[in-house]
Parts: structure tokens; sequence; C-alpha cells
């Protein structure tokens, strides 16, 4: 398939540089999977009224880092921005640099920290991280959060709040699950009075998720590897509710990633801890997800491929189309889609 395929709508005023307060109350556009009923609007606290009693609805717990540092070179004072993306041992780390370094180069950061260059290559860049407590504790302190490059402002500490889930727990992304990011406390508890089921499962988002795929075929484009955990109570419930017909709803592509690369030879979700590179395209045979919420993501992204495989090409140009004339809010903290 033609990476031209996924040219959607588009209007970049559109996009939010913020989002809406409360979160639930980002708009929502309810899209038929199968094209039986029109498109229509509504609200993400809608949800409890749009969902059906015993929906399974399966969240990324993931918990997003103040991942990216901003320093300079000590040999010239000349300017790095630095984002960690993966632990190799407790002070050396894989990341992404912007700036021209070279190996044995060292970095500072305000005050806090220093960092040599052990690696610098296409492939990837390493740093060993020198400070005086835990790199996480440098993070807390000094780091920021790693917003998207279409988000045209740097990061403040309101992001701090609003670039992560309420029910975020598990550290380590490098970016948000964003689906998730329109939840509250109230509707979580709304879905459970409603008779849903919510569990989460864990997928670390990295910074493939920014990458943009370059290849003319897209079967042609490699996924970065990203780090996921399905615990044995998630899986439990999400085979109970396959078994017994009733719907597993993802909130993201993360979620959806999770829970399509655990399933075993039987059908059946499988618990357990790994590595990703699940890349889903139009064509893509869905054995666990039957609904999906999730952002309005950028034209030419593997998300938005995942998304067009789950509801079909026609469906995605129809509801882009709409949520352009309509106004939506774009992307991270934007407003969403509803397809089921």
């Amino acid at each position: 398939m033609r990476l031209s395929a996924f040219d959607f709508p588009f209007d970049e005023s559109l996009i939010a540089g913020s989002p809406v307060s409360p979160r639930d109350h980002a708009r929502l556009l309810v899209v038929p999977r199968t094209g039986a009923s029109a498109l229509h609007h509504a609200r993400v606290k809608d949800l409890p009224a749009l969902l059906r009693p015993g929906d399974v609805v399966v969240l990324n717990d993931t918990k997003v880092l103040p991942a990216r540092l901003r320093g300079v070179k000590s040999s010239s004072g000349g300017a790095v921005d630095v984002l960690l993306v993966r632990p190799l041992e407790d002070t050396i780390w894989e990341v992404l640099l912007k700036g021209r370094v070279r190996v044995g180069e060292t970095l500072r950061f305000h005050d806090a920290a220093t960092a040599e260059v052990l690696e610098r290559s296409r492939a990837r860049t390493v740093l060993r991280i020198q400070t005086r407590g835990a790199v996480k504790d440098l993070l807390d302190a000094v780091g920021d959060v790693p917003l998207p490059p279409y988000i045209k402002r740097p990061a403040n500490a309101r992001d701090r709040e609003d670039y992560q889930t309420v029910f975020a727990k598990s550290e380590g992304a490098v970016a948000a699950p964003t689906a998730g990011l329109h939840f509250t406390e109230p509707l979580l508890s709304a879905l459970a009075r409603a008779g849903m089921r919510v569990v989460t499962v864990t997928l670390h988002v990295g910074p493939g998720t920014f990458r943009p795929v370059t290849a003319d075929r897209v079967e042609d484009h490699r996924m970065d590897a990203e780090w996921f955990e399905i615990s044995g109570d998630a899986a439990e419930c999400v085979n109970a509710a396959k078994t017994e017909g009733r719907r597993v709803v993802a909130v993201g592509t993360t979620s959806v990633r999770a829970l399509e690369s655990s399933v075993d030879d039987t059908g059946a979700v499988r618990p357990g801890r790994g590595e990703t590179r699940l890349f889903i395209t139009p064509g893509f045979s869905f054995a666990v997800v039957d609904a999906l919420l999730t952002n309005f993501h950028l034209p030419r992204t593997t998300l938005l491929m995942l998304v067009a495989a789950f509801a079909g090409l026609d469906s995605m140009r129809a509801a882009y189309g709409e949520a352009v004339k309509a106004r939506y809010r774009l992307y991270s903290y934007g407003d969403a889609m509803l397809i089921q």
C-alpha cells in the first residue's frame, strides 16, 4: 500500500496547544465501524451512555517521564536538546539528541548533571550521565515534558499534569497515550456504575511514535520496539469478555498494540511482558479489539494506519473530513473519536 493513501483532510490551525478543561468535556465523534449508521457528535463524558454494559474498557497505564533535558556542550557552550529514551544501565541511556556532538564530549545540564557522549551514530546516541542522585531525580528536578513536535511552544509546569493520564502508574514513556488523557476520576466511576469493567495494560510509548514513515510502500516501514506488559488479571478479564460475547474497548492505539501483540494460537490474550514491533495496517485481522477510542492523528503516521485498519480507509476519510468541517481540535491535546 502506498504512503499517499494516508493523506487525510488536515487544517494546521486546528492543532490543539492545550487540552480542554475538564478533560472529559472534549468533543467525541462517534464513527460506526460497519457504516450502517451516520456519524454523530458527542462528548467524552457521554461514554457511559455510548458504550454497553459488560464492555471491558482497556487503558494504558504508562507514565510519561519528564525526559527532555536542555543543556550545553562544555567545550563551546553550544546548545543541545536531549530526550532520554531508555536506560541501558543505571546511568547509561540511549537518547535522541539535537545538536552536533562527538564521542567523548561532555554535556552540562544546569548545575545538576553532566553527561559523556559514549556513542554517536546514525543508529543511536548513548550518554553516561553523572548526577548526584538517581537519573529519575534529575529528570524530576530539571527535565521537561516531551511534548510532541507539532505543539509549537515550550513545555510548562502545567504540562506535567495535563500530559499525564489520571491513571498513570508505570513509569517509562516518552509520550502520553493521548486517548487516555480525556479520562477523569468521575468518568471512570460513571463507567463502573453503568456496568463497564475497566482494566489496565502497560505499553511504554517510545520516540518512534513521532518518527515519520518515509518508505513509499508502507510495508517497508519498520516499527521501533516498545516494551509492554499485560497482567494475569487483565488477560483473564479480556478473555472472559471474548468468550461471553462482550466487547473489548481499547482506549488508544497503544492499548490495541499491547492486546493484539499478546494473542496466542487459540485466539486468547496471554499475560506477560516483552517488546512489540507490531505494525498494524489495512488488512490486519483484529483478534481482540471490538471498539476503539482514539484521538485524531497526523496524516502518514503509523497511528493513522492502525485506525484506518480498524475502521476502513473510506470511513476514516469521512470521519476526518467531518472533524475538520466541524472544527474539532486535533492531535495529542485535541478531541477524540469512538469507533464502534
